[in-house]
């Protein structure tokens, strides 16, 4: 079994496996590469960075994605 951590999603507890990236968690939830913002414990994630910001145990997150209509 892979150790996990847990981190809170848009006030939602989840568990993700130790060492996950912005970029993993989004994949984790089912989320695309379009256009989404991050904020990690009330800190922008530049999208830039979603592969490299590692998540820690606790960490706050906030994902929001945009979506067209009309």
């Amino acid at each position: 079994m892979t150790p996990a951590m847990r981190v809170e999603v848009n006030g939602e507890a989840q568990e993700i496996p130790d060492g996950a990236t912005v970029a993993d968690l989004l994949a984790h939830l089912g989320v695309s590469d379009g256009p989404v913002a991050v904020e990690r414990n009330a800190i922008i994630v530049p999208r830039a960075q979603h592969g490299s910001t590692e998540l820690a145990e606790g960490d706050s997150l906030e994902v929001v994605q945009f979506v067209g209509g009309g």
